[in-house]
């Protein structure tokens, strides 16, 4: 498998665990690799950031 199905793959794995209600800290992937990166922006992506009430 290559780096850009790695990614893919980090990044939907991020966004499923977001929407099953994962907390962040289920990444299976160590601190220090582009695959942490991916499957947290994944993750990120699948969460909305709630809006600060004015």
């Amino acid at each position: 498998m290559g780096a850009r199905e790695d990614i893919a793959r980090a990044i939907l794995a991020g966004n499923e665990a977001a929407k099953n209600g994962d907390p962040p800290t289920t990444c299976p992937h160590p601190r220090t690799s582009v695959l942490r990166a991916a499957w947290i922006r994944g993750y990120a992506d699948a969460r909305p950031v709630a809006e600060p009430d004015e």
